[in-house]
């Protein structure tokens, strides 16, 4: 019997099951124009969670003009919004989630691709992820500290400063905590968006 040798992940502590690696094997082959579409569609759904039904239209679309199987179109878009959300609950950088793409089966060009996307929309898919949290749980406390990265493989990294960020969330009586890392630049654009959504409560009340 042949065993595969299978690298540690960064979005999850557990073995992937290999429903996983087909349906990443099947997106690999999807050609260059029609996986970065794909890529679009899928980041514009986790940025606006609650436009499920444009998602869904937006998918007949993409499988009717690329000559796509619905339903395993369907299983494709499974995997690759669970990989990304739990991306997001683990705070991985461009990097790293480039690392999980590649060892899922994309090829070198396409995992850099959907970190660059993931790079700049970073702000916004958390500032919706934890939208969706605070939607369905009371946010008990909020705690944050700074920091400077001492050490990095990406060189230009060293020295930076981030910020952690800790919400405490009530969940049925038990309390949760849910964490974000953001740079400081990450950080003004969050604190403006919520002082924004802070005045839109206030104008709507």
């Amino acid at each position: 019997r042949v065993f595969l040798l299978r690298m540690a992940f960064h979005f999850t502590s557990e073995t992937p099951d290999d429903q996983l690696y087909t349906d990443f094997g099947n997106l690999a082959k999807f050609p260059e124009d029609a996986f970065s579409q794909l890529v679009t569609i899928v980041v514009s759904f986790l940025v606006e969670p609650y436009q499920s039904s444009k998602l869904l239209t937006r998918l007949s679309e993409f499988a009717s003009e690329q000559g796509i199987n619905q339903g395993g179109l369907k299983n494709v878009v499974r995997s690759f919004l669970a990989f990304l959300k739990a991306a997001l609950r683990k705070n991985l950088s461009p990097p790293h989630l480039q690392e999980d793409l590649q060892q899922l089966g994309l090829p070198s060009e396409k995992a850099a691709y959907v970190a660059a996307q993931w790079k700049v929309h970073l702000v916004a898919l958390s500032r919706a992820a934890l939208g969706q949290t605070l939607t369905v749980n009371r946010l008990v406390d909020v705690d944050w500290r700074f920091g400077v990265t001492a050490a990095s493989s990406d060189v230009k990294k060293v020295g930076n400063s981030f910020l952690q960020v800790k919400f405490s969330l009530d969940k049925g009586g038990k309390t949760e905590d849910v964490y974000m890392e953001l740079s400081l630049q990450q950080f003004y654009q969050f604190l403006h968006e919520m002082e924004k959504a802070k005045a839109s409560l206030e104008y709507m009340s």
